[in-house]
Parts: C-alpha cells; sequence; structure tokens
C-alpha cells in the first residue's frame, strides 16, 4: 500500500514541476490546449486524467463510488491545486489500517467489462494509464519546446543519488 502511494505521490509532484517548468516557458495558461497531435486529448486534458489515477485509488479505498475528475483545466493555478488536493487525499490513507479492496469491475460501454482483482486494479489499470497520461504530458511539453529532459521525468530519484569517492 506504501509503494503505491509513493509512487502517486512522488509522481504527481513531478507533473507539478514540469507544469512550473512550462507555465515559466510560456508565461501564460495558452499552453494548456496544445496537443501531441489532432486526435488527442489537449495537455489540460492530459493532466485530470493522469490526477484521476491516485483520484480513483482513494475512491476506491474508501468505499466511495470512483468517478472521474473533469477534464476541463483552464489554468496553472486550477492544474496545480487539482494535485495538491490529490496529494493530500492520498496522504490521508492510514496506511496502518487501510487494506486494497478484493476487486473491482470496469465498465467499457454498455456491453463489455472487466473484472480484476483488487492487486490487478493496481497494476493493470491504474498505473499503467498514470504513467501513460504522465508520458503524454511530458511529451506535449517536450514537443513544443519546453527545456525538460528525462532528469525532469525521473526528478523522483534526485534525492536518492551518491556520489562515488573522487580518485
Amino acid at each position: 500500500m506504501n509503494d503505491i502511494i509513493e509512487l502517486f505521490e512522488t509522481r504527481l509532484l513531478t507533473l507539478s514541476q514540469l507544469i512550473d517548468q512550462a507555465s515559466s516557458h510560456f508565461g501564460s495558461d495558452d499552453f494548456l490546449r496544445l496537443r501531441l497531435i489532432d486526435d488527442m486529448f489537449p495537455l489540460a486534458t492530459q493532466i485530470a486524467f493522469t490526477c484521476n489515477q491516485p483520484h480513483n485509488f482513494v475512491q476506491w479505498l474508501r468505499g466511495e463510488e470512483v468517478t472521474n475528475l473533469d477534464p476541463e483545466i483552464a489554468t496553472v493555478g486550477e492544474a496545480q491545486q487539482l494535485m495538491s488536493t490529490i496529494r493530500s487525499a492520498l496522504a490521508s490513507i492510514d496506511t496502518d489500517t487501510a487494506e486494497l479492496p478484493a476487486g473491482k469491475r470496469l465498465d467499457f460501454g454498455p456491453e463489455r467489462y472487466v473484472e480484476l482483482s483488487g492487486r490487478e486494479y493496481v497494476a493493470d489499470f491504474l498505473v499503467p494509464n498514470f504513467y501513460f497520461h504522465l508520458v503524454t504530458t511530458y511529451s506535449i511539453l517536450r514537443a513544443n519546446g519546453v527545456e525538460i529532459g528525462k532528469v525532469n521525468y525521473m526528478a523522483h530519484l534526485v534525492g536518492r543519488l551518491k556520489t562515488t569517492g573522487a580518485n
């Protein structure tokens, strides 16, 4: 449980930092409308979809109805507030008592669904979707001139860097 919460928390911080860098680069909120290609959702929606996964995780753990976030984010301030709210919700989970529910049914339209165990829901649905939209966000920013690289995407490892002895 701690691992998935930490994963979501640290990568949401990465997303927040990427959005801050983009905001500095572009100087206005207009960049939230950028797309990687025409038939993909814009950056603002990619941010909301990234946030949906930890949001849905918290709702599921609490036994609440799992609902998606509004994909319409108009400003960087709204995006940052959304990420902060979700990080707070993740931090509120009592990992000593919380347990993954036994399973989750996912409906894909009126006639199709999949039933997953709790672990499968996290590993096969939430985490892959989370990374898909996080990487898409990164790619949109990178393709539009924001000077970011792998070190920005892997920011969660920076605190764990060590140095070797100088010879």
